[in-house]
C-alpha cells in the first residue's frame, strides 16, 4: 500500500498541511518537538482509527481548535486501485471515519485495510514494561490480517468486565450469571489463544532471522508465549480459582494475563540485555512484523514508519538496519531523525526515489 498524499488540519501542533509523498522513502528532519512524530501519528491514525499515544480523540485537537481532520489517498500494490480514508472530529461530537466517502458501521472493519508497522523509542517498553504492552503487540499485528480476531477479543473483554463486576459485589453473586460470563470468557478466550499461538509459532523464525542480520550473529534470542490456556480447558482454569478471584475482586486467570517472554542467551532480556541489545531486540520485533504481514493472504505491503530509531545503537547495527530497510523487501518508508547523517546514509544505500521534508513548529517544507 502506498500513501500518495495526506491532508491535515488542527492535528496536535500541525495547523494545516498538504503533503505529497514519494512512493519509496520519505524523510523528516527537525529538532525534537517540532512535529515529526505528530505527522507519523496522523498516518497511524488513518490506519488504526486512533492515535498511537491515546484513545481519547479530543486530545488530538490542536490547542485552541474545536476540530481536527485527516484525509489520506492510497494506492494498492496493483498500482491501479485507489482508496480515500477520512477521519474527523468536532469537539463534543462523535468521531467520523470514512472509506471512499462511506462511513463505517464499526471502526473495527477498517483495521487491516492499510497495514502499518511503526518503530519508535517507546518500543523499549515491550521489554521493560508490563505484559499489557506485549499483548498489545500481538493484538495490533493479528488484527491486521485476521478480521475475526478483534470480535473475539472484544467479546472476551466484555465478559471479563461483567465477571469482575460480579466478583466485586458485597453480596454473593448469582452463580448462574457468573457461569454464563465464565463460559463466554472461555469460548472467546480460546479463539484468541489459538490465533495468538499460531502467530507466535510462525513469527519466531522471521524474528530470529531479522535479529541475526541486525546484530551480526552476535547474540542468540528467542520468544516464548505464555498463556493460562496451556494449562487445560480455559473454562476449567477460570473456575478452578473462583473463590480466590472472589476474595481479590477480579479474575486472576484468562487470556488477559497472556505474556510474551523475551529472552537473550536463554535469560530474560529485561534483566540481561544492554541498551543496544534491547533496542536491537525491539527493532527486530517490528521489522519482523513487517515481513510477517507482507506474507499473509492479503499480500498487501505495509507502510513502515521509523521514528528516531538509531539512538543507542553502535555504527555497525545502524549500518545493518539501513541495509535491511533499503532493500527491495520494503515498500513505502517514513523516517524521522534529528541527525541528517543517518538519513544521508540510508539514501546513499538506496537506489529508490525519495523526498526530504524539513519540519519546524508543525510546518513542512
Amino acid at each position: 500500500m502506498i500513501l500518495s498524499n495526506i491532508s491535515i488540519l488542527n492535528y496536535k501542533n500541525i495547523a494545516d498541511a498538504e503533503l505529497v509523498f514519494s512512493p519509496n522513502i520519505n524523510c523528516f528532519i527537525g529538532d525534537n518537538g517540532e512535529g515529526k512524530t505528530n505527522l507519523l501519528d496522523a498516518v497511524y491514525f488513518l490506519s488504526f482509527t486512533h492515535s498511537m499515544f491515546s484513545n481519547i480523540d479530543s486530545q488530538m485537537m490542536r490547542h485552541g481548535s474545536d476540530f481536527f481532520m485527516l484525509k489520506g489517498s492510497y494506492l494498492h500494490d496493483d498500482g491501479e486501485t485507489s482508496e480515500e480514508v477520512y477521519a474527523g472530529m468536532k469537539r463534543g461530537v462523535k468521531k467520523q471515519f470514512k472509506r471512499n466517502n462511506k462511513a463505517y458501521k464499526r471502526l473495527s472493519e477498517h483495521i487491516g485495510l492499510v497495514p502499518l508497522i511503526i518503530v519508535s523509542p517507546d518500543d523499549v517498553m515491550l521489554v521493560g514494561g508490563g505484559s499489557e504492552e506485549r499483548r498489545k503487540l500481538l493484538d495490533i499485528v493479528i488484527s491486521q490480517y485476521d478480521n475475526t480476531y478483534i470480535d473475539y477479543l472484544v467479546r472476551y473483554n466484555k465478559a471479563l468486565q461483567q465477571r469482575n463486576a460480579l466478583l466485586k459485589m458485597d453480596e454473593e453473586p448469582d452463580e448462574t450469571l457468573l457461569m454464563l460470563w465464565e463460559e463466554e470468557m472461555a469460548v472467546n478466550g480460546e479463539e484468541v489463544y489459538k490465533r495468538r499461538n499460531d502467530f507466535v509459532e510462525r513469527f519466531i523464525p522471521v524474528f530470529n532471522d531479522i535479529y541475526t542480520r541486525i546484530s551480526g550473529e552476535k547474540e542468540e534470542v528467542s520468544l516464548k508465549y505464555i498463556s493460562h490456556c496451556q494449562r487445560g480447558r480455559l473454562l476449567d482454569v477460570i473456575q478452578r480459582d473462583r473463590l480466590r478471584d472472589r476474595a481479590v475482586g477480579y479474575s486472576l486467570h484468562g487470556i488477559h494475563r497472556d505474556d510474551l517472554e523475551m529472552l537473550i542467551g536463554g535469560y530474560p532480556m529485561r534483566r540481561e540485555g544492554s541498551q543496544g541489545q534491547t533496542k536491537t531486540y525491539v527493532i527486530a520485533l517490528k521489522l519482523a512484523q513487517f515481513g510477517f504481514l507482507r506474507s499473509t493472504e492479503s499480500r498487501t505491503t505495509p507502510l513502515l514508519l521509523l521514528d528516531d530509531i538509531f539512538d543507542k545503537l553502535d555504527s555497525q547495527r545502524v549500518e545493518n538496519i539501513i541495509n535491511i530497510v533499503s532493500s527491495d523487501d520494503f515498500g513505502q518508508i517514513f523516517i524521522t531523525d534529528t541527525n541528517r547523517d543517518h538519513l544521508d546514509r540510508i539514501l546513499a544505500s538506496s537506489q529508490s526515489d525519495y523526498k526530504i521534508f524539513k519540519v519546524k513548529d508543525g510546518a513542512f517544507s
